[in-house]
């Protein structure tokens, strides 16, 4: 049995723009992308969120593995000080590569 080719999908008529941002929060827009408008605008961003942008780039994404009790243990410390626990474990790896450099400048 011989499959037949589909065409790229069409982009649906929307009825209000809140159907309109449904779709797109829910498809997957490579499957729409040659039939999107291009936008010329220029959107001003606010000069405090511009910069929190361009830190973010500056990090870049790691996986890694960690037993439930150590991801668990970081929230409830996180919760206690206020901060995301995402934020406190990237301090403790940073005071431990510090520590680690520091120690091995004295060793040598």
């Amino acid at each position: 049995m011989n499959k037949i080719k589909k065409g790229p999908k069409k982009l649906p008529e929307f009825n209000s723009p809140e159907e309109e941002l449904r779709f797109f929060e829910t498809h997957d827009m490579a499957d729409y992308w040659d039939q999107l408008e291009k936008a010329d605008t220029v959107i001003q961003l606010a000069p405090a969120l511009a910069q929190r942008i361009r830190e973010r780039m500056k990090k870049r994404m790691l996986a890694i593995r960690l037993e439930e009790w150590q991801i668990t243990s970081a929230k409830e410390i996180a919760k206690r000080k206020g901060i995301p626990y995402q934020q406190l474990m990237r301090e403790w790896i940073s005071r431990g590569i510090r520590l680690e450099r520091s120690s091995k400048r004295r060793a040598e």
